[in-house]
């Protein structure tokens, strides 16, 4: 400090009782909420209003305007997938809401000279901040005074040391105050101030891909489109063979062919798989909250089985966001004694910061130590100076060594490490080797002199400076952050660690974490190009000083070679890279706007839970695959049914009702059970063609079979069509079945017992009266039986075929790589 500069103005009175108000009025307040999750609109909306729910209720209304309340079960499946949805989603809001009301901050401000408690929101623009340690910021502001005033800005620019403020230093909203205290102006409010600026673009909502999701509503698509024609063929079939519209009015048989028609469109709808998607993410969603992992979104439980890049960021992520003692190294024992007195003391002063406070993890206070004169730490000069009454004579001096001895590289002291010679090493090879391990040095010094007015005021070092130890800090990295970075190397996952701090000290703790990294690399030379910035991240793994703005940047260049990116972190300077990546993941401790983007939120802020949420995600969309070949196989089937029948002029040989017998036993039900299986097979894209590579020519099997079945049965032996229906229901309950089991392979207890359930409750349906009744089933005469067998044999073994020629052209490699 130059001791001829001007003192530092007083802090004004502040604003008067009169000022607040017109400034109230004039919408120049701190008044801008930052969404903590989903609006309950937005989640109703997007659970509601889907094209499944379109065709579903569309049929469902128009059975119950035809009287047929017994054929219109399957609305239920479409109610029931809509509230699964919504009350997951719903009861994530809820818990986030929860937690950013417990964490909600106070602001004090100094208005008409006296002091108050309001909350940031009432803050408005030139308020006076009165900052004291641990106070959040609640505004931009610029600094008026200040005494050791440090803030931790990490979560607005990824820097994890406290930087120091001078008088007119700019604070930034949603900085923390970890020493000293202050007062500020505040000039920027609301939308304006930084961390809001970042909430406001962070805060616009957007569904997270799925690749499940996609698939079905593509095959909904398709559906849709095929719903006109495929309507009229099978409404139009019945009517002429009964002797036109004209007939079927004035009789009203037009009502049955209605009814045929919804049947048909209601099976060609994956009605089931849509239920049991939501069903299993709802599950996997369950399991995961029991180990303290909140899933925002259903689909997040599919989204890291998929990804293939994490991105990581060091502090709170890979370290526990705070530092501890790690070793001293005294330096010649035969100079100042008790300085490991004077190390207690600095570790337990009252105006520490946090790294004087790890000190207190080392070194216990024994002796009261009174301080006389003292020099407050400065992060502009790095270190701090003390004087004692009594004991200790002298000045002890601590801080960054080669800012208190500028000449290290021509100092020697005592050393037995690496950069030692004859006994004895430079200050500063010292001070490098022990940094090049990713710790922190500090040094204590000592000097004969004593602090005076003069030096106090000058904050001049003393002469005479002696080294007398140094002591080494370092981060404490997550107990947990070694084994789950192993895991993600043994399933070929990469990982990118992203930092706003020192490249070299990232790359040091990443070496410790058991990562082959040879150096980091300081974010400020990379391109803006979005082609040599995917270069850079495909060659490297460790990122320092990176920017909020780049680490999105970053996400996208990933995500533009074709990788699938999961991003972790939890300070608001990550929340745009959250909530850019695939699957975006957000400490608890992190920010509002950072959870409110995030698909999943750690609630124990523990790293090892992504492991747990990989093998859940793997188990929910390797079931999904598997189930999905019988859901699927029904859309192929019902769709070819249609054509044939209605090109053929043919009735249709089921009633809806009727259909719910072979859907649930031969499909809903043991795709259930199925789906809650255990199974740790790797995912792989192309979730859509190879489901359909199997379940279309085995759709097409069963359509052709019932086809058959049903001309000759009704034009050539001229069987009722009530028996035709249940000879239908019967072939489609065995063919049905065989899909079953084939999908079931390899067979282990658990699947079989779930078979032989089916089968078991097949039998029950078509010999229990109750059901018999409801159901309209009528067996068929014994000829008619016999060709249903027939019939049924070669179906089941045309199907087979199809699936032996599936499995030789999608066998599953033992990885996956992306890019």
């Amino acid at each position: 400090m130059d001791p001829t500069a001007a003192p530092a103005p007083p802090v004004p009175a502040g604003l008067t009782p009169a000022e607040v108000p017109r400034r109230v009025a004039d919408g120049r307040t701190n008044d801008f909420t930052v969404p903590t999750s989903r609006s309950w609109g937005s989640i109703v909306r997007s659970n509601v209003f889907t094209l499944f729910n379109g065709i579903v209720f569309a049929c469902f209304a128009g059975l119950l305007v035809l009287g047929r309340w017994q054929d219109a079960l399957f609305g239920f499946a479409a109610i029931g997938n809509t509230l699964i949805g919504s009350y997951q989603e719903i009861r994530a809001k809820r818990a986030l809401d929860r937690l950013a009301l417990l964490n909600a901050p106070r602001s004090c401000v100094r208005r008409a000279g006296a002091e108050s408690e309001i909350a940031p929101s009432q803050v408005v623009l030139d308020d006076i901040l009165v900052l004291r340690a641990g106070d959040q910021v609640a505004a931009d502001a610029r600094t008026l005074q200040g005494q050791g005033l440090q803030v931790d800005e990490s979560m607005l620019t990824g820097e994890s040391d406290p930087v120091d403020k001078q008088p007119d230093d700019e604070l930034l909203s949603g900085s923390v105050v970890v020493s000293g205290h202050g007062a500020a102006v505040v000039t920027r409010v609301g939308a304006d101030s930084y961390a809001n600026r970042f909430a406001a673009e962070a805060k616009k909502f957007s569904m997270m891909r799925s690749e499940l999701k996609e698939s079905v509503n593509r095959v909904l698509r398709w559906v849709a489109w095929g719903i006109g024609p495929v309507a009229v063929l099978v409404t139009n079939a019945p009517v002429q063979v009964r002797g036109g519209w004209r007939k079927a009015f004035a009789d009203g048989s037009w009502n049955q062919a209605a009814v045929d028609s919804i049947a048909v469109i209601i099976a060609m709808i994956p009605l089931g798989l849509v239920l049991l998607t939501s069903i299993a993410f709802a599950i996997g969603a369950a399991r995961l909250a029991r180990e303290m992992v909140l899933v925002q979104e259903l689909p997040a439980v599919e989204g890291l089985a998929c990804v293939d890049v994490v991105c990581l960021d060091k502090t709170g992520t890979l370290t526990l966001g705070d530092i501890a003692f790690d070793a001293e190294y005294p330096l010649d024992e035969r100079g100042a004694s008790g300085w490991r007195d004077v190390l207690a003391w600095f570790g337990a002063a009252p105006e520490a910061n946090a790294t004087a406070r790890s000190l207190a993890g080392g070194f216990a206070v024994s002796t009261p130590l009174t301080p006389a004169r003292q020099i407050a730490f400065s992060s502009r000069r790095k270190w701090t100076a003390v004087s004692f009454t009594g004991s200790h004579d002298g000045t002890w001096v601590l801080g960054a060594p080669t800012m208190i001895f500028p000449d290290a590289g021509d100092r020697s002291v005592p050393w037995a490490g690496a950069s030692a010679a004859g006994g004895l090493g430079s200050l500063e090879d010292i001070v490098a080797e022990l940094a090049s391990t990713g710790r922190r040095t500090l040094l204590i010094a000592h000097s004969a002199h004593e602090l005076d007015a003069v030096s106090e005021k000058t904050e001049a070092l003393p002469e005479g400076l002696d080294p007398v130890a140094i002591v080494t800090l370092s981060e404490r990295l997550r107990p947990d952050a070694a084994q789950t970075l192993g895991y993600f190397a043994d399933q070929g996952v990469d990982v990118k660690i992203i930092s706003g701090d020192d490249p070299n000290t990232v790359a040091a703790i990443a070496r410790q974490l058991g990562l082959a990294v040879p150096e980091g690399i300081d974010a400020r030379t990379l391109p803006g190009d979005a082609v040599a910035l995917g270069d850079a991240l495909e060659r490297h793994t460790v990122f320092g000083r990176v920017a909020p703005e780049q680490k999105k940047d970053m996400v996208i260049a990933l995500q533009q070679r074709d990788h699938i990116v999961a991003m972790t972190g939890d300070g608001v300077n990550h929340a745009l890279a959250i909530k850019q990546a695939d699957i975006g993941i957000a400490m608890n401790s992190g920010s509002a706007a950072t959870k409110a983007v995030a698909r999943l939120v750690l609630l124990d802020g523990r790293f090892s839970h992504l492991p747990t949420v990989v093998a859940e995600g793997r188990r929910v969309i390797a079931n999904i695959e598997r189930v999905s070949v019988v859901f699927l196989t029904k859309t192929a089937y019902a769709t070819g049914l249609a054509i044939l029948f209605g090109l053929m002029l043919m009735q249709i040989p089921f009633l809806p009702r009727q259909l719910s017998v072979t859907d649930g036993l031969t499909i809903g039900i043991p795709a259930f059970f199925l789906a809650l299986l255990p199974n740790v097979q790797r995912y792989l894209p192309g979730f859509l063609r190879r489901t359909l590579s199997f379940a279309i020519p085995a759709g097409t099997v069963i359509a052709l079979a019932l086809t058959a079945y049903s001309r000759i049965a009704g034009d050539g032996w001229d069987v009722p069509i009530e028996e035709i229906r249940t000879g239908s229901v019967i072939l489609l309950g065995i063919l049905g079945l065989w899909v079953l089991a084939l999908i079931s392979l390899p067979l282990t207890w658990t699947k079989f017992a779930i078979l032989a359930a089916m089968v078991l409750g097949f039998f029950l349906a078509l010999s229990v009266p109750v059901a018999i009744r409801f159901f309209e089933l009528v067996l068929p005469r014994p000829e008619a039986m016999v060709l249903l067998l027939w019939v049924a044999a070669g179906g089941i073994a045309l199907i087979a075929i199809a699936r032996i020629v599936q499995q030789s052209f999608f066998r599953r490699p033992g990885t996956r790589r992306r890019g």
